[in-house]
């Protein structure tokens, strides 16, 4: 098995290249040869130094398509990396190409696969012209970025024998693009089995971070786009505040609306704690502050459609999370059982609910536990990654 990745551990740590290594990870496990190809030129295009052609993280290949100068075009690329991922297919002698997001991955697996005769699956992790498209109020669907890749990538699901995505929601968007329905699969995010371990003490680190033993705490793991509405979230906090029932927000993470964001919690006098990135190792010792994960996201196209990891590993540890009711936050929170959901851009609506679950710690034990029992038993990576079979044609 050979996938084609965008980035990779350990130079890139994000949601992507996490779903990527505990993937490999879980099929390595089921006996799947799994190596991980980056594309072409990284991770010297993203100005780090590392230049080695492979590098193992906890047993899994990665193999990086160098050596690298910027090539003349997208076409030139495509025909670039696959001329040097070619050697690895001869090498190595997959039986299945699996390309991940974006449309360039899937152009050069399906280049190799017309080459060597190997079936190619395509799994699409996103939407890239949708969350290009909420990144910035000026952007708009008649824009030449946006028309020219939806339509690549709507061509590589096409051209791919098999399509995998994340959810529901997503399946539906990409039949919707012409896409047979039987050819496409879903295999949803999940997380590592240690999020199901018990959290770890949180006093030394509350007292590290100026938070009162007594103190209520909301908070989240998130980039800080504007999509993700957590300036909702600190509207919601302030009138919370006003009605005497305070909250202080934990935002972990950083992005382009930090700087933002700790503005309007000053002006909003919110007690809000902006920890920066955190090592991917450390996320449980911030869980374990939390009496509610809060996925504020907005209303957006690209929210509507792709279900984030972050609330799944908040879920593992035994927190209950209240999210903004929109499609793909419905298939792995059901209201009542797991959490809460509630209307997004809403500060008052975001205030009612958490001043509905925070403030009572016997229903928050109980969703918490609900929503442990049910990551546990769905959505490990363990559990998910047995979906890759049926993608793959195997039983």
């Amino acid at each position: 098995m050979l996938q084609f990745v965008t980035n990779a551990l350990p130079a890139t740590n994000a949601g992507y290249t996490v779903r990527t290594h505990r993937i490999a990870l879980a099929q390595r496990e089921m006996g799947f040869d799994t190596h991980v190809a980056t594309r072409l030129g990284y991770p010297l295009s993203q100005g780090l130094g590392d230049a080695r052609a492979r590098v193992d993280v906890d047993g899994v290949p990665y193999h990086r398509l160098l050596p690298w100068l910027p090539p003349a075009g997208p076409v030139r690329a495509v025909e670039k990396g696959a001329d040097l991922a070619g050697r690895l297919v001869e090498e190595l002698r997959p039986d299945v190409l699996h390309a991940v997001s974006n449309h360039l991955n899937a152009a050069v697996a399906l280049e190799l696969g017309r080459r060597h005769g190997l079936p190619v699956v395509y799994e699409v992790r996103g939407f890239l012209e949708d969350s290009w498209l909420s990144r910035d109020p000026a952007h708009s669907e008649s824009d030449e970025f946006y028309r020219l890749t939806r339509e690549l990538e709507t061509r590589r699901m096409a051209e791919a024998d098999a399509v995998v995505t994340l959810g529901e929601a997503m399946r539906a968007e990409i039949a919707s693009r012409g896409v047979p329905e039987e050819k496409i699969f879903v295999v949803p995010n999940g997380v590592d089995e240690a999020f199901l371990e018990p959290l770890p003490d949180a006093a030394g680190l509350r007292a590290e971070l100026g938070i009162a033993a007594d103190a209520t705490v909301v908070g989240l793991t998130s980039s800080f786009y504007g999509y993700e509405g957590i300036d909702t979230l600190i509207d919601a906090a302030a009138l919370l505040r006003d009605r005497g029932v305070p909250v202080t927000l934990l935002l972990v993470g950083d992005g382009p609306e930090r700087g933002a964001l700790e503005r309007r919690a000053a002006g909003h006098g919110v007690h809000a704690v902006f920890t920066g990135r955190v090592p991917m190792g450390s996320v449980r010792r911030y869980h374990a502050l939390l009496d509610v994960f809060a996925v504020p996201r907005r209303a957006d196209r690209v929210c509507q459609l792709v279900t984030p990891l972050k609330p799944l590993e908040a879920m593992a540890g035994g927190i209950p999370v209240i999210a903004s009711d929109v499609r793909a936050l419905r298939e792995i929170v059901e209201p009542g059982v797991t959490g809460a959901l509630t209307v997004p851009e809403n500060a008052e609506a975001w205030a009612n609910c958490l001043e509905d679950l925070a403030y009572s710690p016997e229903r928050r034990r109980k969703t918490g536990q609900r929503a442990r029992e049910w990551v546990r038993a769905e959505r490990t990576w363990r559990a998910v990654a047995t979906g890759y079979r049926a993608a793959y044609g195997l039983r």
